[in-house]
């Protein structure tokens, strides 16, 4: 691979890794080829893209955006390096590695995330991040805690005068009779 090829790479990398607030670093070495076409199948049908790129042109992608990811180039990025990318969720990736590891005991680890500019080290992290609430999650929970105490008092007030209608119907059916 050329230098220019490798600047490409690089380039391309960093404007994904800007772009994409939510991406995994995997290893997934010593899959068969068929675990790995099982593997990328998957990925394309949740709508995340995964590519094999070596560490040091992660790195180096990484090093361009705000974030401080040197945390990763400990253990992270050691070893063979599969990214999944993911832009509306930072849990599909992950709910995506815990439904492959059923059927495919001990095939790929998570190495490292990235979820909001948040980092995640370690395959231990995995349950974490599958039960992470988005940002969109979160703030819909709060507009509906907001809208809680509105709603009871509106329905408050419909179903008094719901009542009030019906005692008024009842003594003019009184009168009448």
């Amino acid at each position: 691979m050329t230098r220019e090829e490798k600047g490409q790479i690089i380039d391309e990398l960093a404007e994904k890794f800007a772009a994409t607030p939510y991406f995994y670093i995997t290893d997934a070495s010593g899959m068969s080829v068929e675990k790995t076409n099982s593997l990328r199948r998957l990925c394309f049908e949740r709508g995340i893209e995964y590519r094999v790129v070596k560490n040091t042109l992660i790195a180096k992608a990484l090093e361009r955006l705000d974030t401080d990811y040197t945390p990763f180039n400990d253990s992270v990025l050691k070893g063979f390096s599969g990214i999944m990318f993911h832009t509306e969720s930072g849990k599909i990736a992950a709910q995506l590695i815990k439904d492959f590891l059923k059927e495919n005991k001990d095939s790929i680890k998570l190495k490292g995330a990235s979820v909001d500019s948040s980092l995640f080290i370690g395959h231990d992290q995995l349950e974490t991040l599958i039960t992470l609430k988005s940002k969109a999650e979160l703030v819909g929970e709060i507009i509906g805690l907001l809208q809680s105490p509105a709603k009871n008092v509106i329905s408050g007030l419909q179903s008094g005068g719901n009542k009030l209608a019906g005692i008024l119907k009842t003594l003019s059916e009184r009168e009448a009779a």
